[in-house]
């Protein structure tokens, strides 16, 4: 975005879980991007913080304190942005996520050996609230004929990650985008799940040391290359700006394509790390071989329907031989 725009003057947005993490990055670009940025988060001192710091990007920011795990709460909320706004919401991003501590403490623990709680400690915040507040955003957008639903993701949802109720809801975040904007389309609305890189959150900052046990199996040097919360802010503020955005809809969208097709970069000036380039996972699957990759563009990836056909659910198996029927004895 170049210095001194503001594509979403005027736009009125609600995001999730945005006193840290994820969520506050979306809300400091969209703040930044000039648009009225309704946040929530469930404790009000460090809601009203991180609505400080939001403001001070040049948008207007509202503090809402809400449970996305509450349906009264987020009914509530949605209520007042139609009564604040004379009915208008233009993007809603779901980014409440509760259970960073949580995973970090039961990695490696067996889902049997765990509580049956853990399922909803892991999705209720996220997949439950997700859909709560589509179901209220969407009744807002679909007469206006326009908005934007970003739901946050991850690869969880392509293969196994952290635990089983975190790999299953990350998969059902990413059917419901892909679901809710098969519905949503013939009124103009989109809806995406958008799966960041590894980000550099103040959680997994603060607990360094859980956070090497989630991400045991990844390098020092993959590490160092996280990204920021607010790479995620940069590709929604596109994503919201950009006239043909329904070219998206219904689909996974990941951070390094759109900072690609966008032309942005992190905060820090440094590209976003594609993690499905092929020359980045070469080289670290095989770092002693690293000066024979060189030569492969980075924005050369691996394309999206090897990572759909690694992760299906239908198994292909060989064909069946005469020989492996055993002719049954009669009695």
């Amino acid at each position: 975005m170049a210095s001194g725009t503001k594509p979403l003057l005027g736009h009125v947005c609600v995001v999730t879980g945005a006193s840290r993490g994820i969520g506050k990055g979306v809300a400091l670009q969209l703040s930044e991007a000039g648009a009225t940025v309704y946040i929530t988060a469930r404790n009000r001192e460090t809601l009203e913080q991180a609505a400080a710091e939001v403001q001070s990007r040049g948008g207007k920011c509202v503090p809402v304190v809400c449970d996305s795990t509450r349906e009264e709460d987020v009914a509530a909320l949605f209520q007042r942005v139609r009564q604040e706004q004379a009915g208008r919401l233009d993007v809603l991003v779901n980014s409440a996520f509760s259970a960073v501590t949580t995973l970090s403490k039961e990695i490696g623990v067996p889902f049997w050996e765990t509580e049956p709680s853990l399922w909803d400690t892991v999705n209720n915040a996220g997949l439950r609230g997700n859909y709560f507040c589509a179901v209220h955003a969407a009744r807002l957008m679909v007469p206006a004929g326009r908005g934007l639903i970003v739901i946050i993701s991850s690869p969880g949802g392509l293969r196994y990650m952290f635990d089983v109720p975190y790999g299953v809801g990350k998969a059902a975040c990413d059917r419901l985008a892909a679901d809710c904007g098969v519905e949503l389309r013939p009124f103009g609305v989109a809806c995406v799940s958008l799966w960041p890189g590894l980000v550099r959150t103040e959680l997994v900052v603060e607990q360094a040391e859980d956070v090497k046990k989630l991400f045991k199996n990844l390098s020092e040097r993959l590490a160092n290359k996280a990204e920021s919360p607010e790479v995620s802010g940069k590709c929604v503020v596109a994503l919201a700006s950009d006239p043909h955005v329904m070219r998206h809809s219904g689909k996974v969208v990941l951070s390094p394509d759109l900072a690609r097709l966008y032309r942005f970069k992190d905060v820090d000036g440094r590209d976003v790390y594609n993690y499905i380039s092929v020359r980045e996972i070469l080289t670290e699957l095989m770092p002693k071989l690293s000066s024979l990759f060189w030569f492969i563009p980075r924005f050369i990836t691996f394309p999206k329907w090897a990572l759909a056909l690694y992760s299906s659910k239908f198994a292909i198996y060989p064909p069946i031989q005469p020989a492996d029927f055993k002719p049954v004895k009669k009695e």
